[in-house]
């Protein structure tokens, strides 16, 4: 008696990818197409999910792929350094940090609690207190050289 193939298990894709920006070049089309998905299917329907966001905007997607080469995915809030580079208006973090490195920007808690804000809308953040999320963002200003005053 013949045994039937276990069907195969869902795959799990974590990318980021610019808003507005997806195309099937890489990183995208070749981490889809080694899952048997066609990526100009994920670049339609993603740039027509985020034409509301500003383009060009970093935003992690989860891609969850399915045996039978199906796909679905989910986009979430652009990442906390991004917010904070923009808000000390910066193009980059600093490359050492300390004492003797100065700060390469500047941020104040208002910025601080609107991040913390946005983050907090995010899966997975729901159970933090928005007091935690606003020290984890501070956690990332002082690890990227970002000074964060009153």
């Amino acid at each position: 008696m013949s045994k039937k193939a276990p069907a195969a298990a869902a795959s799990l894709l974590r990318l980021v990818v610019p808003a507005g920006k997806a195309t099937p070049s890489p990183p995208i089309g070749p981490a889809l197409g080694q899952r048997g998905v066609k990526s100009m299917d994920f670049c339609k329907q993603f740039n027509d999910r985020t034409k509301n966001v500003e383009v060009g905007t970093p935003l992690p997607v989860l891609i969850t792929v399915k045996g039978d080469r199906t796909f679905t995915f989910v986009t979430k809030s652009p990442p906390t350094s991004f917010f904070l580079k923009r808000a000390a208006g910066i193009e980059k973090g600093a490359t050492n940090i300390g004492k003797e490195h100065p700060f390469v920007g500047k941020v104040n808690l208002k910025q601080v609690y609107e991040i913390a804000k946005i983050k907090q809308a995010d899966d997975g953040m729901g159970h933090l207190s928005l007091k935690g999320i606003c020290s984890g963002v501070i956690g990332s200003a002082k690890s990227m050289g970002i000074e964060v005053v009153a």
